[in-house]
């Protein structure tokens, strides 16, 4: 095992060394390629004497300074460091090496999907491609020439502008590319392949015309235009909300099959991984094509939140990605419905960003140190820190937040910064004093807020503790300071008294509220307004859900009650009618369509999961399967007229009443799939069988998959026959079979993996078939251990491929510290086995050693 060690934020040190200016040239090859990298370097510290560049795994040719080659007695190349002695104050160095991207299955520098070459460079990519000071404060001006095969790679991309094209008398041919706004090497990209293309236009604010390219497969590119669509429609919006315009002639999106993520914000080069671009009725469901419009979107973003300004060091990682998601989930919420988006990002949330919180890999969104850097995307750093950037918008109000990132953007731009600089530029913009709001960024866990009520004379007394967790490592956290919107009702007609947006700064206060007549019923944490548990006693949901006008906080009420109502049948007791009523109550509800599916969805597996002390699953599976059959017995008339009211086969439209449309009458159709009969199986085969959107039949597979083994077969034979040759499709066949509650899955699952359509190379089919069985808490957690078995297999495994996909399917073990005795005995024998492998990845040791509390 190679020496695992841990990188430190105290241990910063600003470069020793600037690079003013690099050209690289790539010539590529089928079995090679030639990189030839030339900086222009001077001393930012006139007492450093070696020059150290960052390089891993290349195949040093030839090195010069100054047009003096140099001999190996003058430079080091050990330990992914080479260092070059005694170098001048300024000088020129030149470096020759060899890379070999068709070998390359880690998916980071230079690698190749399929005949397409592309590259992935953050956070520390770059450095297997070409020696460099690969980190982010070192920001530089790049020429790159891209040379290849004129037949295998007519299209040969980088970042900026294109400033010329070489043709040569053989086979081979060459394009300029010169980006004229300093960058980090993170941010280098380069793509070459021969390659579908969609075309368009955008013209600034200020009068520039852009040219919009976005890149395919060939016989793609009919299902590009969403993605285009959702381009102008994010440069339109940035231009409106931050004042912010594109600031190069061309902007160049490419879709790649094999993508460690979704999606890289490579100055004027995108590299997106496929499901985020490619989009037809056909092929893609509506949830895709939501998700393709915020990935748009998110990327182009980071232009200005990312790229102008960047990251001093990966500590500050939430300074560009939480700030860029909160401006992608507005985006969104802009564009479509206000309400519904706000719900799904705290669904996001809670389903991975609280469970993260609540495991040993617990992290504040400004981690403190870290072994491997690919383990720190996650869902902290950019939910979490979303949520922290939109506390921030409530505190500073609209307006002066606007003033704040007018600041932001003019005091920093062309800079890498810190955490401390935006909340400098939020402070000094609005006049808000930050500096008590400053704990979020270093604190880690989900802090509780619990509200005790009491009403006396006409005074309603409100008050609320804080209960803070301790970090992972013992340490006792202080109290926060957030915002929390709340609102009183009068007990009676539902009528709002008061709403107000409390400051909440210590651990304990009392707030009053006079002149009522009669105890009113809290309203508290609306909107979701701050990231916290929010703990009370004797909650009228009923109440709630019928009365309270805030959105969000009805969806709260029926998944509350809803929780409520499935621990009790857990505990034994009868169904609670009364919670049997207000769903019925939701079900004929004149509101939203979207919006209304999201009111009658029963609270997840992990929802349910996270409120107990010693998680085991069985009782929770058959307390969602008692209520849901009980639900679909009690209201079958009224789910089954909302679906026939609802159910428009041959609608594909993506407008969002179509949308609205599917999303209410899957929910009735999956709410009467529970009674598991054969009139609902009927429903969901003729479904399959006459709609044309790909949301329709996904659902209706699904539910065949898992209440009929009588038509499931056929259905999924026609579905693989139609789509074996789409990848982006068959991720969707593979994910309904790794979910599936039928028994026998994780058979079916093993034996997928030799099908012709599957590739472990590929990380979204491994993420469709693994990672999605690794979510199946039914028999990843079965009580035979197999599953874990299974998981830990394939992680060993793939970690020899792809030590960044390995790492992601090692999070499947987080929640081991709180599982009951038995399940954790058996987690346990697999955690050893993986922490025990030969030669195992910085990545997963990183995981698994903190699982398992190994110092």
């Amino acid at each position: 095992m190679t020496e695992m060690k841990a990188i430190y934020l105290k241990d910063y040190k600003k470069p020793e060394f600037s690079i003013e200016n690099v050209s690289l040239v790539f010539d590529l090859h089928e079995d090679h390629t030639l990189v030839t990298n030339v900086m222009q370097i001077k001393k930012v510290d006139e007492n450093a004497s070696d020059l150290e560049l960052h390089s891993t795994n290349l195949e040093l040719l030839e090195l010069w300074i100054n047009d003096l080659k140099l001999k190996d007695t003058r430079y080091s190349y050990k330990n992914e460091k080479l260092i070059i002695f005694n170098v001048p104050s300024a000088f020129s160095i030149k470096i020759i090496n060899k890379i070999y991207p068709q070998n390359n299955t880690e998916l980071e520098g230079l690698y190749k999907s399929g005949p397409i070459f592309c590259t992935q460079n953050e956070p520390e990519g770059f450095r297997s491609i070409t020696p460099y000071l690969d980190r982010p404060d070192v920001m530089s001006i790049f020429t790159t020439t891209v040379i290849g095969d004129k037949d295998k790679y007519p299209i040969l991309l980088s970042n900026g502008n294109k400033t010329q094209c070489h043709d040569t008398f053989d086979q081979r041919h060459a394009v300029t590319w010169f980006d004229p706004h300093p960058k980090p090497s993170y941010l280098f990209a380069l793509v070459a392949g021969d390659l579908g293309c969609v075309n368009d236009s955008f013209k600034t604010m200020s009068g520039t015309d852009v040219e919009l390219n976005i890149y395919c497969d060939k016989g793609n590119e009919s299902k590009c235009f969403h993605a285009m669509k959702s381009l102008k429609e994010s440069m339109s919006w940035d231009e409106e909300k931050y004042g912010r315009e594109y600031d190069l002639d061309i902007y160049n999106i490419v879709a790649v099959d094999s993508f460690n993520m979704g999606a890289m914000e490579n100055k004027g080069l995108n590299i997106f991984n496929s499901t985020y671009v490619l989009a037809n009725e056909d092929t893609a469901t509506d949830a895709n094509f939501m998700g393709i419009q915020s990935v748009i979107a998110h990327e182009y973003f980071h232009n200005w939140t990312g790229n102008r300004i960047t990251c001093r060091d990966w500590f500050q990682l939430t300074l560009k990605e939480g700030l860029t998601v909160f401006r992608d989930q507005c985006f969104s919420a802009d564009l479509n419905s206000a309400e519904v988006q706000r719900i799904e990002d705290v669904i996001s949330l809670r389903e991975r960003q609280f469970v993260e919180d609540a495991s040993p890999t617990s992290h504040p969104i400004q981690p403190e140190s870290y072994i491997s850097m690919n383990n720190f995307y996650t869902a902290t750093v950019y939910e979490k820190g979303a949520e922290v950037i939109r506390m921030i918008h409530t505190l500073l109000g609209e307006e002066n937040y606007r003033k704040a990132t007018d600041l932001y953007f003019e005091s920093f731009d062309g800079q890498a910064v810190t955490t401390k600089d935006f909340l400098w530029a939020m402070s000094t913009a609005s006049g808000v004093d930050l500096s008590a709001f400053e704990k979020w960024y270093h604190q880690s866990g989900t802090p509780k807020l619990h509200a005790q009520e009491s009403f006396e004379d006409g005074v309603y007394k409100l008050r609320l503790t804080q209960e803070v967790p301790n970090a992972v490592d013992g340490k006792k956290q202080e109290a926060y300071f957030y915002p929390l919107k709340m609102a009183l009702l009068d007990a009676a007609s539902g009528e709002e008294l008061q709403a107000k947006t409390l400051i909440i700064s210590k651990e304990d206060e009392t707030f009053l509220f006079q002149d009522l007549n009669a105890k009113p019923i809290l309203s508290i944490n609306r909107d979701f307004s701050a990231p916290i548990i929010v703990v009370q006693e004797e909650v009228n949901y009923a109440f709630l859900m019928k009365h309270d006008a805030n959105s969000f906080l009805r969806y709260e009420s029926a998944q509350s009650f809803a929780v409520q109502t499935l621990e009790s049948i857990m505990r034994g007791e009868a169904i609670n009618d009364e919670y049997v009523n207000a769903y019925g109550y939701l079900l004929d509800l004149d509101t939203d369509l979207s919006y209304k599916e999201l009111l009658l969805e029963l609270p997840t597996v992990s929802t349910l999961m996270q409120r107990q002390e010693v998680v085991d699953f069985e009782p929770i599976y058959e307390a969602k399967e008692t209520l849901s059959r009980h639900l679909a017995l009690i209201h079958k008339e009224k789910l089954l007229s909302l679906y026939m009211k609802n159910h428009k086969p041959k609608n594909s439209d993506i407008d969002a009443q179509s949308m609205g449309e599917r999303a209410l009458k899957n929910r009735c159709l999956r709410v009467l799939s529970a009674l598991e009969s054969e009139d609902i199986v009927v429903l969901a085969k003729m479904q399959y069988e006459q709609s044309l959107t790909m949301t329709d039949r996904i659902v209706a597979l699904d539910i065949l998959e898992n209440i009929s083994a009588e038509f499931a077969p056929s259905a999924l034979e026609d579905f693989y026959k139609k789509y074996k040759n789409d990848t982006l499709v068959m991720n969707k066949y593979f994910s309904i079979l790794a979910a599936s509650h039928r028994e026998g899955t994780l058979d079916r699952v093993m034996a997928l993996q030799n099908d012709d359509a599957y590739d472990e190379k590929v990380p979204n089919l491994v993420r469709s078939l693994i990672g999605v069985f690794a979510r199946n808490y039914k028999y990843f957690h079965a009580k035979n251990g197999h599953g874990y078995a299974f998981v830990a297999d394939k992680i060993i495994e793939i970690d020899k491929i792809n030590a960044q996909m390995a790492s992601g399917l090692a999070g499947a073990f987080k929640i081991y510290e709180k599982l009951n005795p038995l399940n954790k005995e058996l987690m346990h024998k697999e955690l050893e086995r993986i922490i025990s492998t030969h030669s195992l990845s910085k990545n997963v040791y990183e995981i698994i050693s903190k699982i398992l509390k190994i110092k």
